[in-house]
């Protein structure tokens, strides 16, 4: 009975964090892909994105941002490349699917925590945090599982080269795990709820969804280099070699030096920015009302400008 309970405190949770984007903010231009994209991920050619409430996930060519192909997943939410396949959480199912990226079929669907979240990987292993109090380390060879390490809280998730990093939602701390054997070698405080978690070769930044900030950790010990004021309701967080790209509720991408923080830009997306990633040139924003953002990584500008499609901005619900 706890567990169901709890399964159904997280969707709400969920719910509350995708209704919030249910409005329309800002410029409506971006690449069409399925209803209430999420994560999104690059495997060196092609952009991955995760349609929640679609139950599919688009490949669109990174050069063009045309659709090469879409792919049926229940309940998609975070999505990343292990250099020939993606990996896909599947939040209301308590796996994760993982698919061929030359083609997108699937190649198998392996058992995880409850309520998978977050995904990253090692070089070896896949690792997911699980919202339900878990973080999960598989093979990625054969989605065998090599271990369940218990966290609180957990959501977004990161690898620093040695170390997995793991947000704890409901908090204002990160945890910290050895890549090894799944200890924990430290907490550490940030900010109110933070969710999206990156690493920019040197740092652990953290974005604070209920403190308006981002948090930028040294990555050898977890010590505070500082706190820096971004958009409404921050989100996704990506690294682009020198700056941080920071995705806000307010419609928002803050686009910040890595080196101290400074503000370089704010630009203009489509209806709730979520999930953000770097391809090498350019900034790919999911876009919770159904489109993809393309920026120029160098100056912000608007690469692709399509028409979105108003659909579906609606989040889990807490089942009967």
């Amino acid at each position: 009975m706890r567990k169901y309970i709890k399964r159904g405190i997280l969707l709400l949770i969920a719910g509350i964090l995708l209704l919030q984007i249910s409005e329309t903010y800002g410029l409506a231009g971006g690449i069409v892909t399925g209803n209430a994209p999420y994560g999104i991920a690059f495997d060196g050619a092609n952009i991955w994105v995760t349609n929640y409430t679609g139950n599919t996930v688009t490949k669109l060519r990174a050069s063009d941002g045309s659709l090469v192909g879409t792919y049926a997943v229940a309940d998609p939410w975070g999505v990343a490349f292990d250099g020939a396949n993606m990996w896909v959480t599947n939040y209301s199912s308590d796996t994760v699917t993982k698919l061929r990226a030359s083609d997108g079929s699937l190649v198998g669907m392996y058992s995880v925590g409850t309520t998978p979240t977050g995904v990253v990987f090692d070089g070896t292993y896949i690792w997911v945090a699980n919202a339900g109090g878990s973080v999960s380390k598989l093979r990625a060879s054969d989605g065998s599982s090599v271990g369940t390490y218990t966290v609180a809280n957990p959501w977004g998730i990161a690898f620093d080269g040695a170390t997995i990093w793991v947000t704890n939602h409901q908090g204002k701390t990160v945890t910290r795990l050895n890549a090894n054997n799944g200890c924990l070698l430290g907490m550490y405080e940030v900010g109110v709820q933070p969710l999206g978690i990156a690493f920019d070769g040197a740092n652990i930044w953290v974005t604070n969804n209920g403190g308006d900030t981002v948090t930028k950790l040294r990555a050898a010990d977890g010590s505070l280099l500082g706190k820096f004021p971004v958009g409404r309701n921050s989100f996704g967080v990506a690294f682009d070699g020198a700056n941080i790209w920071v995705t806000n509720i307010d419609g928002t991408v803050k686009k910040l030096r890595a080196s101290d923080g400074c503000l370089e830009g704010t630009y203009t997306v489509c209806e709730y920015p979520d999930g953000v990633i770097f391809d090498g040139a350019n900034i790919w924003v999911a876009n919770i009302k159904g489109s993809v953002t393309e920026l120029r990584a160098s100056d912000g500008v608007l690469v692709a400008a399509c028409a979105t499609r108003q659909s579906c901005g609606v989040g889990p619900k807490v089942p009967d």
